[in-house]
């Protein structure tokens, strides 16, 4: 049987509930017709929801036409609920949004639209109360199109040309077949409505069933039962407890089958179906197995959490539409609110938007909500679990911080025998946009696997900030770079360097405090529409007149949700009970008193030790704590900005390629016979800058130094490579090419400096592999055997032979560079070492110059002017091929 998962949602009070009654009825599900206010509605099976008449919690039911099981979820209308709505939508094949006839759009209907839109999800529509007196079925159409999309179209097939002109215009497909054949084919809008390109609208009185049946025939007709894979997936979206305290995740099946005592996992718990439920209402049918496209509850699972993905399916985010509101729950006289929090977290597991919450430093647990009619129902729900009076205090608004320019974090964690460091660049986002995380980092900077650690700890906390401690959004966190121990890196160091690096970057930033606002519709007599205005402008606010109806003037706009929490209640009393506020969350936005919030809440974030600013370095065996705004002068990596400062001088400061041909060895030895060594009393560069006092890096204290002994370089092979631009741009595209060239320049070098030189590149990721040593010309290459790596080698190298020869060590690596300069070594940065073979290869095209002027006749002089030109152009025009810019 074909399977399809519809979703019904509307604004409240616009008959949803009604409407799914008279559809199970039409259907033949159920044999009495239910009512909202008679308090037998179908699915309505919580006290609490028949005796307030409202849906709070998200129900099933499912039920046949034709041979086509429908299952349908029908979701809270009230915006308090919005959470429990929103987690639904994940699973929904369609969707039903429901108008009321006589109220038209209202504003949770335009947030109900929104999200519809982001989730892509189709929509049908259903104008409800179209009974009622004043009802007009144009104007409501044409408020649908305005309030909503031009692409709402009604889907009455009285008259088949008026229908397809109106299909014709929302897609370019139907409007060329319509135009060539005068039709357009059930399966073409069938097509457009999954790809929202339509939408379809029907009209009717769900009370009195009319337009019912008509309504049910177009579902069963427009729509496209999915398919889907054999590869297992399932998406949960809600966890509930059933009378006997049964734990129920309830899911939707994606792909696959699932049978009962089959294990789920979601790659951190790993747990055994016991039961597997298909509900309808308040029963439920116990079965063996499900097939993808079902909606079903299962028992066993403790650790499951709605918006989780199993299989094939990827986890969901957080909702957007989030509760603005935090309170604090008092608890009656003798209750002990450590007692009580582990109850309360079974709410929690059900609602994860309420963020319970225990203030050991106050003692007490806070709670986060949507609204006032959400804490009824969760003290109601508190009483009846547990049997518990508790009250809420006045509660105050949910703020949030962003930052107002890029920076870059540095963390830094190393008491003794732990090491990590983690540099994050926080960039801000676009509002609304929340946390994003990415990374950008070499592998051979950073492991894959720490990497991926680094990120998990970044989307496993609610990072505060430190304007008021509120939690941070809007930006985007990218690891850009970090260093680990191969002996002493834990993985709790990088949870402790990573949070860290979020705190540093945050207190270098422009922190921005953010409030929550609110998108209002207000109803108000149009003589009192100055009242309004003042009303909005004083809560510093926006608005404007949207229309006018008869002697009511609608207003629209936004307003801070502080200033606007209680204004409902003002509205009633100014216009006498005429008036009307509809309230929806639009999103947060800069804090209208920022400076007063932040000295009342009084936070200070160098204070607080759960969440701290500053990193652990270790020196001499002993660790000491670093302040934020030093940590930078103590980090072992080099800084993002700084890295990227040096790459840009690099490509500046390149020289130019002149066409001249590449100097023989034998060349170079002539050279260095007649000038290098003709003065044996001249320090080379490399010893100056081993010796100079303003090195970063120098020898540890008390090191010997023999000029008599051997000198070897030792090369760090791809952290040279990945330091230099022209080498990593090369690497990227041919990791062989960038070897060879890095190899010909250090053989040029060694003509020149006569020491050793050892490159050494990992091939520790080789299984298998054997430590190789190779001679290049006149230098050595080293492989490192599998699980080895070349820093272990350089380490090793450097210790075991110190005391016998002068050892100068060329990286950019700041851990390797502490561990060989306590071992006596010289080091040499990336860029030292560029600067050492640039000036060296500089000096010897100045000597060639020399020789050729004195030695050789140049074809050159026997030119003619003309001819000369001539060659001039030639090589001006390859250069211009080879992107390279003429010298001037």
């Amino acid at each position: 049987m074909k399977k399809l998962v519809v979703g019904i949602l509307a604004h409240v009070d616009a008959g949803k509930t009604t409407l799914s009654e008279a559809l199970l009825y039409v259907s033949g599900k159920i044999r009495k017709l239910g009512r909202v206010d008679n308090k037998d509605a179908y699915l309505d099976t919580y006290e609490l929801e028949r005796a307030r008449g409202i849906t709070i919690f998200s129900k099933q039911a499912v039920f046949e036409v034709g041979d086509t099981r429908i299952t349908l979820l029908d979701t809270p209308g009230h915006v308090d609920f919005s959470a429990e709505m929103e987690r639904t939508l994940q699973v929904l094949d369609y969707a039903i949004l429901v108008v009321s006839g006589a109220d038209g759009v209202q504003g949770h209907t335009k947030t109900l639209w929104h999200l519809l839109e982001i989730y892509k999800i189709p929509v049908f529509i259903f104008v409800n109360k179209m009974d009622q007196n004043g009802t007009n079925k144009d104007k409501v159409i044409n408020e649908i199109k305005k309030q909503l999309d031009d692409r709402c179209i009604e889907f009455s097939e009285e008259n088949p040309e008026e229908f397809f002109d109106r299909l014709a215009m929302c897609d370019e497909m139907i409007m060329e077949t319509y135009l060539e054949k005068g039709r357009v084919e059930t399966s073409q809008i069938s097509a457009a409505v999954k790809e929202r390109k339509v939408f379809p609208c029907f009209f009717g009185s769900a009370l009195k069933l009319e337009g019912v049946e008509e309504f049910i025939h177009g579902l069963m007709k427009y729509t496209v039962v999915p398919s889907y894979p054999n590869e297992f997936g399932a998406k949960i979206f809600k966890i509930t407890r059933d009378e006997q305290g049964n734990r129920l995740t309830h899911m939707k099946l994606t792909g696959g089958k699932l049978k009962v005592r089959d294990v789920l996992t979601n790659g951190v718990w790993e747990e055994k179906v016991n039961q597997i439920r298909i509900y309808s209402g308040e029963k439920f049918e116990a079965v063996s197995e499900v097939d993808a496209g079902t909606v079903f509850a299962v028992t066993g699972l403790t650790q499951s959490r709605p918006g989780e993905g199993l299989g094939i399916e990827k986890s969901s985010g957080a909702p957007l539409l989030e509760p603005v509101l935090q309170y604090q729950i008092i608890l009656p006289e003798g209750c002990d609110p450590r007692a009580m929090l582990p109850k309360l977290r079974q709410i929690e597991d059900e609602e994860p938007e309420l963020n319970i919450v225990w203030d050991e430093q106050l003692q007490e647990i806070r709670v986060r909500v949507m609204g006032e009619v959400q804490i009824e129902i969760l003290q109601s729900i508190i009483k009846s679990r547990f049997g518990v009076d508790v009250a809420f205090d006045d509660g105050s608004i949910v703020y949030k911080e962003t930052i107002a320019n890029t920076v870059e974090g540095v963390g830094h964690f190393e008491p003794l025998r732990h090491y990590a460091e983690v540099h994050l660049l926080l960039k801000p986002g676009e509002r609304g946009s929340g946390l994003k995380f990415d990374v950008n980092c070499s592998e051979d900077v950073l492991a894959k696997s720490w990497q991926r650690l680094v990120l998990t700890h970044l989307e496993e906390k609610v990072h505060k900030g430190v304007l008021t401690g509120s939690a941070i959004t809007d930006m985007k966190i990218t690891l850009v770079s970090g260093r680990a121990h191969n002996k002493h890196t834990q993985g709790g160091d990088f949870r402790e360097a990573t949070y860290r690096a979020v705190r540093q970057g945050l207190k270098e930033a422009e922190s921005i405090l953010l409030e929550p606002y609110y998108d209002f519709q207000l109803e108000v007599p149009e003589k009192m529409v100055g009242r309004a205005m003042m009303d909005i402008e004083k809560m510093h606010g926006t608005c404007e007149i949207s229309q006018i109806n008869g002697d009511m003037a609608v207003l629209v706009g936004s307003a801070p949700v502080v200033t606007m929490r209680n204004y409902q209640k003002e509205v009633v009393a100014y216009t006498k009970g005429l008036g009307r506020l509809f309230c929806s969350f639009k999103g947060y936005e800069p804090c209208h008193n920022a400076q007063e919030v932040i000295e009342r809440i009084g936070y200070d974030s160098e204070r607080d030790v759960e969440n701290p600013t500053g990193s652990v370095f270790c020196a001499n065996g002993v660790s000491f704590l670093v302040s934020w705004d030093e940590v930078k002068n103590y980090m072992h990596v080099e800084s993002y900005f700084q890295k990227k400062e040096d790459e840009e001088n690099l490509n500046q400061n390149r020289p130019v390629y002149s066409g001249e041909k590449a100097i023989s060895l034998e060349e170079i030895d002539q050279i260095m016979n007649k000038t290098f060594y003709a003065n044996q009393g001249r320090k080379s560069a490399w010893k100056r800058q081993k010796a100079s006092e303003e090195r970063y890096y120098k020898p540890a204290a008390g090191a010997k130094r023999h000029e008599a002994k051997e000198e070897y370089l030792l090369v760090d092979g791809y952290n040279i490579i990945y330091a230099w631009p022209e080498l990593k741009k090369l690497a990227d595209e041919n990791l062989d090419g960038a070897r060879m060239k890095l190899l010909d320049m250090l053989s040029n070098y060694q003509w020149i400096r006569r020491c050793h030189v050892i490159v050494v590149f990992d091939a520790y990721r080789v299984e298998g592999h054997k430590e190789e040593i190779i001679d290049y010309y006149n230098i050595h290459v080293v492989y490192t055997r599998e699980a080895q790596t070349a820093d272990q080698y350089i380490e090793k190298f450097a210790y075991e032979n110190s005391k016998n020869y002068d050892i100068t060590v060329a990286t950019s690596d700041g851990l390797q560079q502490i561990i060989v300069r306590g071992e006596g070594c010289a080091l040499l940065s990336a860029r030292e070492l560029k600067a050492e073979l640039e000036a060296a290869n500089e000096r010897i095209k100045q000597e060639y110059h020399k020789m050729n002027k004195i030695d050789r006749n140049y074809l050159g002089d026997a030119l003619s002017t003309k001819a000369k030109r001539h060659m001039e152009d030639l090589i001006e025009e390859e250069n211009k091929n080879n992107g390279i810019k003429k010298d001037k």
